[in-house]
């Protein structure tokens, strides 16, 4: 995608497409309000204030009415754009909508590419490139941990994080630049413990950062959450219990799930992708052989895992214990769900966490007295004992518990605080490359490099923190990102 020319005033439907109770389109562009008032019959819009609206007609070339309209102003650099901005709200016909915007191609006007305005917003100083990119977030958002993690960014968080960081880091690039200008004299401005110890400090500042792009991109796409086990442990009726509705078909028969069921549950603001998965066993054909295999294949790319074990099948400790050793080796985003406890009331989850504890029931128990039981390590994974979690899937019981364990293990209390979290992959991939470039210059501080190395890679750190916000920037780079937009945004 090419940059366009922002001279152009350019016009596009700003609401989605079809019939509705209105519709909003948009103009804007340096004669916006000059040719909104050439077919709009009412006030003269280039005599009324910012931010007014003003009841009145749209008239084709031929004085016929089409519609009666509200038509908004906005000027100059308190627009959207920051360039003169008029929106008529119609009603929401589409030939309505149509024949308002060939008016508007007729009197000088072009269609808007695809986010072309906010494109303008950027170049003309109304937002940063992270900012803009948070638009398209914010309207793609489908939780309110989506909405409230784009909002955010929106609002400018992280681009004065960045910009703080690139400010300091500029003033001794500049003083290390000098030195180079007096490279024969053998002067030093830029003093190298000094220079260290804030290159560390920006380096301790990015790791969070950079660790943060986990919540955020599954924040952002669902997190994936896999529900495996033996066959008949009750993974379908688990699902179907937090669904709060019979998505799965639940059978005695074993392997009755050959393939993966995928549905989404949202748990206080934040998406979870529950995927229901064939029974982990020997195969008894070639058509659970494959569920089997699309079962692995899932668990692999699972951010969490929920492995479900029927506590009244006969399945032995040592059983449960080599599945979670094949399928969750470090223990890590794991929950085990001691399935049936309606069927065998007397099983005590507390056996997997230390056999010498007395008999104890741990769903009956409130939390606080759970986290103050023991912990045993099973090589070469460790269960928590704040991991087990006792239910009857069939009755309901602890259904709501293992959902606020699930949104724990997810989330944590990251959304609870105004830490940024890195939500997009280009963000996310400059980031990285910017500690990579911090990490040597510290090696070439260390090793006593020349000042024309250590130079270079602080350049690099710099340009690739300036193309989060775009304070260094390329056309392809910005044609990528707007492309995606909707047309009228």
């Amino acid at each position: 995608m090419r940059i366009p020319d922002i001279s152009d005033t350019i016009v596009a439907l700003a609401t989605p497409p079809g019939i509705g109770a209105i519709g909003i389109i948009r103009l804007s562009g340096p004669e916006a309000i000059p040719l909104a008032d050439r077919i709009f019959k009412g006030k003269v819009l280039a005599e009324q204030p910012t931010h007014t609206a003003h009841f009145g007609r749209i008239e084709a070339a031929d004085g016929r009415a089409l519609d009666e309209v509200l038509a908004t102003v906005f000027h100059d650099r308190r627009s959207y754009t920051g360039q003169p901005t008029v929106e008529f709200g119609c009603h929401g016909s589409p030939y309505i909508q149509q024949e308002i915007i060939q008016l508007c191609l007729h009197e000088g006007a072009r269609m808007a590419e695809p986010g072309e305005f906010t494109l303008r917003a950027f170049l003309n100083g109304r937002m940063d490139l992270s900012q803009a990119e948070a638009v398209a977030d914010l309207i793609a958002s489908q939780s309110e941990a989506g909405h409230t993690v784009a909002l955010r960014q929106l609002r400018g968080g992280f681009r004065s994080e960045i910009q703080q960081l690139r400010s300091e880091l500029i003033d001794f690039a500049s003083l290390v630049e000098l030195e180079l200008d007096f490279g024969e004299e053998d002067v030093e401005f830029a003093d190298r413990d000094d220079l260290k110890k804030l290159v560390q400090k920006i380096r301790a500042h990015l790791r969070p950062l950079i660790q943060s792009f986990a919540l955020g991109n599954a924040i952002k796409t669902g997190v994936s959450t896999v529900i495996a086990g033996r066959p008949n442990a009750g993974k379908s009726t688990l699902l179907n219990a937090l669904l709060n509705e019979e998505r799965a078909i639940v059978s005695d028969i074993p392997g009755t799930t050959r393939d993966t069921i995928e549905e989404v549950l949202n748990i206080k603001g934040v998406q979870f992708r529950l995927i229901d998965t064939a029974g982990i066993r020997e195969a008894q054909d070639a058509i659970e052989a494959i569920g089997v295999a699309k079962t692995m294949e899932k668990i692999e790319q699972a951010a969490i895992l929920v492995y479900v074990w029927d506590v009244a099948g006969g399945m032995t400790l040592a059983e449960v214990r080599a599945d979670l050793q094949q399928l969750a080796p470090t223990g890590d985003h794991l929950l085990v769900v001691c399935n049936k406890m309606d069927r065998n009331p007397l099983f005590q989850t507390d056996w997997l966490v230390d056999p010498t504890l007395p008999g104890i029931h741990p769903y009956l128990l409130p939390e606080d007295s759970q986290d103050s039981l023991l912990t045993t390590h099973y090589s070469p994974f460790t269960i928590h004992h704040s991991s087990l979690i006792a239910v009857s899937a069939k009755n309901a019981m602890n259904i709501e518990y293992l959902k606020e364990k699930l949104y724990d293990l997810a989330v944590g209390s990251e959304l609870a605080t105004d830490h940024t979290i890195v939500t997009n992959a280009r963000h996310h991939d400059a980031l990285r490359r910017a500690d990579t470039a911090l990490a040597e210059v510290l090696h070439g501080l260390e090793t006593g490099v020349t000042g024309d190395f250590v130079a270079q890679d602080i350049r690099h750190a710099l340009a690739y923190l300036g193309e989060i916000t775009g304070e260094i920037g390329v056309e392809d780079l910005l044609g990528n990102i707007f492309g995606k937009f909707c047309i009228g945004k």
